[in-house]
């Protein structure tokens, strides 16, 4: 596993002993930036707030099966780990309905633990495009991304609610990139084709930005 100093995680457990328990597991693998909701409230302020990487959820809650209801209003970046009784089988025919990245059974064993963290990472390294920005390290969805501009040693990342500003060359992101997804439009612009909604000869537009679509491309979009 990678960065694991920077993998947010957020244990939702109402059993402190148990809670407590994985953190200790998780900080003894050199996992740093750890928090625990002890219920539903909590958890969506950490969610909101704490914007986690990787969720430990607890599926039944305070009596309650309301781990499954926050694995469908998560963060949109997490991945989701559900913890839930070795007998469950209902409970887990319902929680798996929201397509987790795994889950475990109690009591929670160190091994299943982090094969479970380590696959759900490698999951999400498929679809994730990851750079460092500053002192963090940010891991950004390949569907948050709407198009890169280079501006000369730069390059500006346009994304879904911000832009990001790299020293890089658009072909060394390029080459990070899944090639079906994301396409120059100009030496100077790669979008994410999915994002296009509208093309003409010369253009391509995203959000109502205006892209320039130069020939040696144009048969990229035919």
């Amino acid at each position: 596993m990678t960065n694991l100093q920077n993998t947010k995680v957020l244990i939702v457990e109402d059993d402190v002993i148990i809670a407590e328990y994985i953190a200790e597991l998780l900080q003894d693998e050199n996992f740093n930036n750890i928090k625990i909701a002890k219920n539903k409230e909590i958890a969506l302020i950490e969610m909101a707030d704490f914007f986690p990487d990787i969720i430990l959820m607890d599926i039944n809650l305070n009596g309650k099966n309301e781990g499954i209801e926050l694995a469908k209003v998560k963060n949109k970046n997490a991945t989701v780990i559900f913890i839930t009784g070795q007998h469950d089988f209902r409970l887990m025919n319902e929680a798996l309905k929201t397509n987790p990245d795994a889950y475990l059974t109690k009591p929670v064993k160190k091994i299943d633990l982090f094969a479970s963290i380590n696959l759900a990472l490698q999951k999400k390294q498929v679809h994730v495009f990851q750079f460092k920005n500053g002192y963090d390290i940010v891991n950004l969805d390949h569907n948050d991304i709407k198009y890169m501009v280079a501006d000369g040693n730069y390059i500006n990342i346009h994304t879904i609610t911000k832009k990001y500003t790299l020293r890089q060359s658009l072909n060394t992101i390029a080459a990070q990139l899944p090639i079906d997804i994301f396409k120059q439009t100009h030496r100077s612009y790669l979008v994410n084709i999915t994002k296009v909604q509208r093309i003409n000869a010369n253009s391509v537009f995203i959000n109502g930005v205006e892209i320039p679509l130069s020939r040696t491309y144009a048969k990229q979009f035919k």
